[in-house]
């Protein structure tokens, strides 16, 4: 029974990579490039969807953390530790991939733009909400502060998406299938799906090392 799971947990990472690679060949090799910006534009096949893909990552902190604080069940803790430690990696991922983006669009790697700056803030939020985590060694003790931790700094998530809308900023309004070239929605889709695929499988294994951990913990 565990082999067959093990098989099964197997060829799902195996499709999700293959799915991820084909998404990356689409995106570099059949979408055209933009007029104006050429083949760097195709960043944004990248850069947009991690951003989405982390934003659902810390809803997921958001979701887990409020249950958490009802219901007291470790596994929302868990659950909610590991989409942030996803969702760090996702937003880390947009701001270098933003970075690389804006050197040949705007001339600077880096400018204090309202999505950039609150987009780092977010950042720093996650990495010091895990920071804490790592800091206190008490498992129940770590989710009765973490939880409540969780539910306020997703307040900044709104604000890192309406940013462009509620200042005056160089980085465009959001993208979206709406608001591309129709020559481009294909891939910016394509990219979304992998991105989100591969946030599912990141979190559910970093989830069962966490469990895996707290049995272990819980055996002393």
């Amino acid at each position: 029974m565990q082999n067959s799971k093990s098989k099964i947990q197997s060829f799902i990472v195996l499709m999700a990579v293959a799915f991820f690679l084909f998404a990356q060949y689409w995106g570099l090799f059949k979408s055209p490039p933009d007029q104006l910006m050429g083949h760097v534009q195709k960043l944004m096949y990248v850069h947009v969807p991690c951003a989405w893909n982390a934003f659902i990552a810390f809803f997921v902190v958001f979701i887990s953390s409020f249950i958490y604080l009802i219901r007291k069940n470790p596994f929302w803790d868990r659950l909610a530790a590991s989409a942030a430690e996803v969702g760090v990696v996702l937003t880390g991922l947009t701001l270098i991939l933003g970075s690389i983006w804006g050197r040949p669009t705007w001339g600077v790697w880096w400018t204090w733009d309202a999505r950039l700056t609150t987009t780092a803030i977010l950042f720093f939020l996650y990495v010091g909400y895990l920071t804490m985590r790592s800091f206190v060694g008490d498992k129940d003790r770590r989710a009765r502060l973490a939880a409540p931790l969780g539910v306020i700094i997703f307040l900044n998530v709104p604000i890192v998406y309406m940013s462009v809308r509620w200042w005056r900023t160089l980085h465009q309004v959001q993208s979206s299938p709406s608001t591309v070239d129709p020559n481009m929605v294909l891939s910016l889709r394509l990219n979304a799906f992998a991105i989100l695929f591969v946030l599912i499988l990141f979190i559910y294994h970093r989830y069962q090392i966490a469990l895996l951990k707290d049995k272990q913990e819980e055996a002393l």
